[in-house]
């Protein structure tokens, strides 16, 4: 059944139930698009985005779907079509990592570099396929696909992610010439972002100390706002109309430095 106002964008953001996708979700929601959040186990964290953004005036819905399984990608996709008949943008925001010593060859498996993958480079693929469709009917069609400045440095919570992310680059532009001139594809590439992901992974006292060293290292001396990568997703999907293949890094200029002090 097709929502009240079938006039509005709608964006699909994948694992929108914290961080850089929750930022996200809102800002599309900000925007006035009707919003899917998607999720895959952060099931309060979700209805709580998408309660938000209906409290910004659009419609919203969180959706169960390990996009790794191409079946989850294409009833994803089919939800959205049901509730507003059309999909406008979609931001491939999910991602997984296995935390390793880059260091030590042997802390990483096949199965961590297949787990990575197919969540960060197969599932967005998948994704984008799933929608595909429907973004050939949108005047304003446009993908995101939110990686990592680790995916141009190779610096990173490990080796397979940063490589990952190399790939989703890659992907980002060999979709962008495939998609044209219907859809236009970009990336976003954040530094390092003040996250959940990042407190529950070092604790309170190890993210502060983490905060402190990033900026040292950082040319703007901060630590990069989950808002602030939503920024420049908005931007791309909705406004940058003339700007297609571009991988946008979001980092407070810490490329600019030169080796790893963390």
């Amino acid at each position: 059944m097709i929502g009240e106002d079938s006039s509005r964008a709608v964006a699909i953001v994948s694992g929108s139930a914290t961080g850089i996708g929750a930022a996200c979700a809102l800002a599309f929601a900000q925007e006035g698009a009707n919003v899917l959040v998607n999720y895959t186990r952060s099931e309060r964290e979700a209805f709580e985005v998408a309660r938000e953004c209906i409290a910004a005036g659009v419609d919203a819905i969180p959706v169960r779907a390990d996009i790794a399984e191409d079946e989850a990608c294409r009833a994803l996709a089919q939800q959205a079509v049901e509730r507003w008949g059309r999909i406008d943008v979609l931001v491939n925001n999910a991602g997984i990592t296995r935390f390793a010593d880059p260091h030590d060859l042997d802390s990483l498996s096949r199965p961590d570099f297949e787990a990575v993958f197919a969540v960060n480079v197969t599932g967005a693929y998948q994704l984008t396929r799933a929608v595909e469709r429907r973004l050939r009917e949108s005047p304003v069609a446009a993908v995101v696909n939110v990686s990592s400045h680790s995916g141009l440095s190779g610096v990173g919570s490990s080796i397979a992610y940063a490589a990952s992310k190399g790939a989703l680059n890659t992907l980002t532009l060999s979709l962008a010439r495939a998609l044209a001139p219907a859809i236009r594809v970009n990336g976003v590439c954040p530094g390092f972002v003040d996250t959940r992901w990042m407190r529950a992974k070092l604790g309170e006292a190890g993210l502060q100390s983490f905060k402190q060293r990033a900026a040292a290292i950082a040319p703007l001396k901060r630590m990069v706002q989950p808002e602030e990568v939503a920024d420049a997703v908005t931007w791309l999907a909705l406004r940058a109309q003339a700007v297609t293949g571009q991988l946008l890094v979001v980092d407070n200029g810490t490329h600019l430095t030169v080796g790893d002090p963390l």
